[in-house]
């Protein structure tokens, strides 16, 4: 007898995972599964990749199967808070297989698609619902959606729900959600602050930790290469066209700190003959899936994405796992190299680190307790790297470089780089006070403008009053024809139109 059975879950249940082929448990499921069915809230740490769906979903479909109860309209009796769409899809998709031959509904809603045709997904009422927090209060504030007869809410990636983005989000629903309800929250990580944080939330839970907290997978072979950031670019090409030569990789996650970032390692990989793509909260939810698709396939090798949409990433045959730039929250390391040996293969994460980014590297292996070894540069690298050919660019995706470029320069705060804002003075020009463009120029410049402005230079110089031409001496007003009769007298008086 499996573990499974010797638990109890519904033959149903059972069922379904003798046909995925599920026969042993992992730690995480064979420690929360048994809390769960006794209806305690739980707090579940464990690595990316473990089971986590399965730990939640499994005592949660016995429950709801054990007391079918009749559909209310536009309600739900799960409620499933992921914080990518690509993860609530994953989410569902396991949860349906599971409950495959059980009577449970399961929908799942997130943004970037029409509203109305989820919103009538929910006009009967529906079992489980995975949803994005956005796409949730959105479904609210429609009135498509009330979570008052909700009986089991459970928060998967809860450090990344729960961080500044989502708190408000999470306090809102919540608030939303019956006081008499089982609260389940997972996570690979789980910060001090963010545990005090969720108390707010769960109830004297049952704590699941199957490894110490933010240790990093044991079958990844990690390594770093000290890089200035200028030349991390041909670095990432050079060794990703060595690993495809020697076929020593079958597919590489490269993740970036920010989505500009992301589609400029794909142009570059790509005119390098690297087939490539990106995926972040920019793309649409089509080319998303498209690129999560040509990944999960094998014709796209390489997917570049940002630390939020990677959280949805749950592919078998991932090789190596690239950080192209260290993220700047230790935690989130252990979720990216995380992405790679999965079902008990090995994997390999190889990080790019410039000067700036020394302080992220030490904070990460003092997280982790582990010291990254180091890998040196290709051989003769400056030469290998001026072969590699220059990306092509539209001549919009070049303005688009400039102003992230300029941007980048005058920081946070929209101050320049000699430390002017932006509005006042320094060296920047103003315009005359006219609105500006994102770029700085003025949006309603004209070409005479321009040159006019080209003639003076770049320094204008004060704005003088447009009603007097000498200095800061105002200038008169004269009536035409030394005082002809009629100038002016229509001063206080209700003057006729001619």
């Amino acid at each position: 007898m499996s573990f499974f059975a010797e638990l109890g879950l519904a033959e149903p249940i059972l069922r379904a995972l003798e046909a995925k082929g599920y026969n042993d448990p992992t730690p995480i499921q064979r420690q929360a599964i048994p809390a769960l069915l006794e209806g305690r809230d739980l707090l579940g740490i464990a690595q990316t990749g473990t089971g986590k769906t399965a730990a939640f979903a499994l005592p949660s479909l016995h429950r709801l199967a054990a007391n079918p109860i009749e559909r209310k309209p536009a309600s739900c009796r799960m409620l499933i808070l992921s914080p990518t769409r690509e993860l609530a899809a994953q989410i569902a998709d396991n949860i349906e297989g599971y409950a495959k031959y059980l009577k449970i509904s399961v929908a799942c809603v997130f943004g970037g698609v029409p509203i109305s045709k989820q919103a009538r997904r929910l006009v009967p009422g529906i079992d489980i619902l995975v949803a994005t927090p956005g796409r949730l209060l959105d479904l609210i504030d429609n009135r498509a959606l009330t979570l008052g007869r909700t009986e089991i809410f459970v928060l998967d990636e809860a450090d990344q729900m729960m961080d500044l983005g989502f708190i408000h989000a999470l306090k809102r629903v919540a608030n939303l959600l019956p006081k008499t309800r089982q609260s389940l929250f997972f996570s690979a990580t789980m910060p001090k602050a963010i545990e005090d944080l969720g108390k707010q939330f769960i109830v004297n839970p049952v704590r699941v930790e199957v490894a110490p907290n933010s240790t990093t997978a044991e079958r990844v072979e990690q390594y770093v290469t000290f890089v200035n950031q200028a030349e991390k670019q041909a670095l990432l090409t050079l060794r990703i066209r060595n690993l495809l030569e020697t076929k020593e990789m079958d597919r590489a996650l490269v993740f970036t700190r920010t989505k500009h970032g992301a589609d400029r390692v794909v142009r570059h990989l790509t005119s390098a003959g690297i087939e490539a793509r990106a995926i972040h909260g920019n793309k649409s939810q089509a080319q998303r899936t498209a690129a999560l698709d040509a990944f999960r396939q094998g014709s796209c090798p390489v997917l570049i994405a940002t630390d939020i949409a990677a959280r949805g990433i749950d592919v078998s045959g991932v090789s190596h796992v690239f950080n192209y730039e260290l993220p700047n929250v230790p935690e989130q390391y252990v979720h990216r190299i995380g992405r790679t040996a999965r079902a008990g293969a090995d994997g390999i994460a190889m990080s790019f680190c410039a000067p700036d980014e020394k302080p992220y590297l030490k904070d990460i292996e003092r997280l982790t307790r582990l010291k990254v070894d180091t890998m040196p540069l290709p051989e003769n690298f400056m030469a290998e790297a001026a072969k590699l050919p220059a990306p092509s660019r539209k001549p919009a995706e070049e303005e688009r470089d400039a102003r992230h470029d300029a941007r980048a320069q005058r920081g946070n705060g929209g101050r320049g780089g000699n430390g002017q804002s932006r509005g006042g003075g320094g060296g920047g020009q103003s315009h005359g006070g006219r609105a500006q463009g994102r770029d700085g120029r003025p949006r309603d410049v004209s070409p005479r403008q321009e040159q006019r402005d080209g003639e003076r230079g770049n320094d204008r110089g004060p704005v003088r009053n447009p009603l007097g031409e000498g200095g800061d001496k105002p200038r008169t007003f004269r009536p035409r024809g030394g005082g002809a009769p009629g100038v002016g007298a229509h001063r206080n008086k209700v003057r006729r139109a001619s």
